[in-house]
């Protein structure tokens, strides 16, 4: 049975979708079976997904949307399918992401390096803290060398546990995304940043 990742913020344009596409793609080139389970009615990660196929042929990957009720049936289906299922949720805190938490073997929280990111985590710790799950931020767009940067990082370590990799303001993520790519089939700085987030990641799933 495949381990489920899930990426959980309230506040939109965190990050969720470019941290799972990008996870979801590393993940692969590391030779494991990934899924991903699209339940934002957005629906970002699901256009990626067809972009990706589009231009590819093949994404190479299962993917399934599912509404909040039907989260723990697709993440039943999909961890008999895959090593790595990934979750994309809703930016919002309510009872429509809890059946996603419950499926969870880690929760990733992105945070894109401000402040009003890192209040916006409060609603989604407390709801990881009632499913006693685990759950890491990870920091997004950072900014290196930048006072903003360092107080963000230090305010999130007294929230809850920080990933040590993060991922830059870099414009190759946003092109990627659009292309149905992702930043490790670009390489450069970006796939560094990616590669160590995964390593990070398998290394919590154990």
């Amino acid at each position: 049975m495949g381990k489920v990742v899930c990426v959980a913020q309230q506040k939109g344009g965190s990050g969720k979708t470019t941290i799972a596409a990008n996870l979801a793609v590393e993940f692969r080139r590391r030779g494991l079976k990934v899924a991903l389970l699209d339940t934002d009615p957005q629906g970002s990660l699901g256009r990626w997904f067809l972009a990706r196929r589009e231009r590819l042929g093949e994404a190479g990957m299962e993917f399934s949307t599912a509404s909040a009720w039907g989260v723990g049936y697709e993440c039943e289906k999909l961890k008999k399918l895959a090593d790595v299922v990934i979750v994309d949720t809703p930016p919002k805190v309510d009872a429509d992401l809890r059946p996603a938490l419950r499926e969870a073997d880690l929760v990733i929280v992105p945070v894109s390096a401000s402040m009003v990111d890192l209040w916006a985590t409060d609603g989604v710790f407390d709801l990881i803290g009632r499913e006693g799950r685990r759950a890491v931020i990870v920091l997004n767009r950072v900014k290196a060398g930048t006072r903003l940067g360092v107080e963000v990082a230090e305010a999130a370590g007294k929230v809850g546990g920080v990933a040590e990799a993060s991922l830059g303001q870099r414009v190759v993520f946003a092109e990627t995304l659009g292309q149905g790519m992702a930043a490790s089939e670009v390489r450069g700085v970006a796939a560094g940043e990616v590669a160590r987030l995964a390593d990070e990641v398998l290394g919590l799933l154990g």
